[in-house]
């Protein structure tokens, strides 16, 4: 890339930056940590759907300090909803770092950023470019797809080499002591203008040195990779309600929606009957002789890399004592005994929560 080019792609980009960059929450603080919250949230979630979560978040949790010193629990409840939970566990253990050996100063150079949990390559150089002012590159899938149309790159993005190419390009595009401007205006770019169906390029700053644009290749690229089959998974779901209460459980701290609380449920394996197999099994987990009294329904939900079906049902316990933590056969589990009216006060993941509207309208 010659440096005329680079040149023109900063001017047309910064400019149209500065006159049609959106308004968000974020954007309008300086506060390292503002912006670290915004960067982890925006991780593989639309900007629209981030906004109310991140406003409500920054509320409860204003600095570093506050989400350092709250309980896993209580940073889960206020994420609930926003997916990929993860992101929580890890943004939570480390505010817990930056307090303990930062002094609640998030550092500010890329390579001491990317050490701590959850801040990748991509988050780090965001980070340390917006908030600090660091000349460092940025590529997440928006910027991904700007790079791949302009510079007209056809193999695929996942691949290693690929991925070489594009943070070479995006280093070599950031104009020096702008880097927070220009990252964040590709990918604006790549979020509103350049997106993965029916781009505007007519609109577009960057239409008159696109490759895929000249070329009328800009539906094509990037280019993607075959689709997987997506499986069908089959869970069924014991609601065991006893004196008033209902059995919950708080998954494994790790894993899967790690942390969250759901009603205790197995896996069924094709040709089995889920009432059959909850009795047995359910009851294996989590120390009750458990049966399954009354079918309440079929909860769906999809997940990125499978689909659930739950069969739900409403559970009597007739005998034994519910398993203490770690005791039971998915290691990690804790069970808790909870007032039907006080289930909302509990983060449970979104499939939870489609079971919980069922017993509502079951008058449950």
């Amino acid at each position: 890339m010659q440096e005329e080019e680079a040149g023109r792609i900063q001017a047309a980009l910064l400019g149209w930056y500065g006159r049609c960059g959106r308004k968000l929450p974020w954007r309008a603080r300086r506060d390292p940590y503002a912006i670290w919250v915004s960067e982890v949230m925006l991780q593989q979630t639309q900007v629209a759907t981030v906004v109310p979560y991140y406003e409500r978040f920054m509320e409860r949790f204003g600095d570093v300090g506050a989400l350092a010193g709250a309980r896993l629990d209580e940073v889960l409840k206020v994420w609930q909803g926003l997916g990929y939970y993860g992101r929580a566990r890890r943004l939570h253990e480390a505010a817990g770092v930056v307090v303990r050996e930062y002094g609640g100063q998030l550092p500010s150079e890329a390579g001491a950023l990317v050490k701590l949990p959850g801040i990748g390559r991509y988050t780090a150089g965001a980070i340390a470019s917006i908030a600090f002012g660091r000349d460092e590159p940025v590529l997440d899938g928006n910027v991904t797809r700007v790079l791949c149309r302009v510079f007209c790159i056809r193999t695929l993005p996942g691949l290693g080499a690929t991925q070489r190419r594009l943070w070479q390009l995006a280093g070599a595009l950031l104009p020096a002591g702008q880097a927070g401007q220009f990252n964040q205006a590709l990918m604006e770019l790549g979020a509103t203008l350049c997106s993965v169906v029916g781009p505007a390029c007519e609109e577009c700053p960057l239409g008159e040195v696109c490759g895929a644009y000249g070329r009328g290749e800009q539906e094509r690229l990037p280019r993607r990779a075959a689709r997987k089959a997506v499986p069908l998974k089959r869970e069924a779901v014991g609601v065991i309600v006893r004196r008033g209460r209902v059995l919950i459980s708080r998954r494994p701290a790790e894993g899967l929606l790690g942390g969250l609380w759901q009603f205790p449920s197995v896996a069924v394996d094709a040709g089995e009957a889920a009432a059959d197999v909850l009795g047995v099994k359910v009851g294996e987990q989590v120390g009750l002789e458990v049966e399954a009294a009354e079918a309440l329904g079929v909860v769906r939900h999809a997940y990125s890399h499978f689909r659930l079906r739950m069969e739900v049902f409403l559970c009597r316990a007739r005998g034994g004592r519910v398993r203490a933590a770690g005791q039971d056969k998915g290691a990690g589990r804790v069970y808790k005994w909870v007032r039907l009216g006080a289930l909302e006060d509990y983060a449970f993941c979104r499939a939870s929560e489609k079971v919980m509207a069922m017993l509502g309208r079951r008058g449950v």
